[in-house]
């Protein structure tokens, strides 16, 4: 038979915050925010189709239903944990990290290689979002957003910084040369649409406020809007940190040394309760590794 069974992302949260009496201290047994239990047991009680607290104030208080249900509830994740913990799984070993993905594909992903060589036991398990930390359906050990912020039962450690600046294919620039920025007029500017303001900050910072290209492009995603540079099809606004690497290897060029747009820092956020554990200590200290806080970092 087939079992109807509700998310287990939320039965966990509902049950932190049951036995623990509190959607807090349950946050920061779990690692995540606040408001990522609340709409999990949200979700629950959806599921359900009855509430599971009483609210007030800031107090939260089991319903009579809902006591019982933890009293099977608890004992089947003991059950689970006893069951894995024979079958000999080291959870320790296993690192969660959840990244931007144009950030994942252009500069993370990369460099995880150095990473297993120096941590072949690390197993590490990448996923991409954009969602804030405190939206994140799950747990992760690290989180790389920008920043810094400040989240609660979070450490904040920045590790890369960078700047923005036009890049684009040598065989583009060969073509039509850029020595100012109003070389620009003849050229197809490439947008993200997430940042819509990038070029126009530019171009406002370069002395040629309003300038018109000769055309537009806009992309949903910031990695195809480097791979588009890349391509020659136009003049994308380069993150320093995510293009080094092609700058290095000269797939792309940077005509104009300034100005360049400042950027939110790249940082890990991690659960105060794993910072010093490992597996997260290690790819901290590796991130710091690989990472530079020099507002240059990759650029010419």
């Amino acid at each position: 038979m087939r079992r109807s069974l509700p998310s287990l992302n939320a039965l966990r949260a509902f049950e932190a915050a049951a036995r623990l009496g509190s959607f807090k201290a349950a946050a920061g047994e779990l690692g995540v925010t606040h408001g990522a239990i609340s709409q999990q047991v949200r979700l629950l009680e959806d599921w359900l189709h009855a509430p599971l607290f009483e609210r007030h104030n800031r107090r939260v208080v089991l319903t009579p239903a809902a006591r019982a249900y933890l009293a099977e509830i608890g004992p089947a994740f003991d059950r689970i944990a006893a069951a894995t913990a024979r079958y000999g799984q080291d959870d320790g070993a296993v690192l969660r990290v959840n990244a931007p993905a144009s950030f994942a594909l252009r500069w993370l992903v990369p460099r995880l290689a150095g990473f297993r060589e120096r941590h072949p036991g690390i197993r590490v398990r990448l996923e991409t979002s954009n969602q804030p930390l405190e939206a994140l359906p799950e747990a992760y050990d690290v989180v790389i957003r920008g920043g810094p912020d400040t989240f609660y039962g979070y450490a904040t450690r920045p590790f890369l910084a960078e700047r923005r600046l036009p890049v684009c294919s040598p065989a583009l620039l060969a073509r039509y040369p850029l020595h100012v920025p109003d070389d620009l007029r003849q050229h197809t500017l490439l947008h993200t649409l997430s940042l819509p303001r990038l070029w126009t900050d530019w171009l406002d910072a370069a002395g040629v406020p309003g300038l018109m290209p000769a055309a537009a492009l806009t992309l949903d995603h910031f990695y195809l809007t480097l791979q588009a540079a890349l391509d020659g099809i136009g003049v994308a606004m380069g993150p320093t940190a995510l293009v080094a690497d092609d700058l290095a290897a000269q797939r792309l060029v940077a005509p104009f040394a300034a100005p360049r747009l400042p950027a939110r820092r790249y940082c890990a956020y991690v659960p105060e309760r794993h910072v010093a554990r490992e597996p997260g200590a290690a790819f901290l200290a590796w991130l710091e590794r690989e990472g530079t806080m020099r507002d240059d970092a990759g650029a010419p």
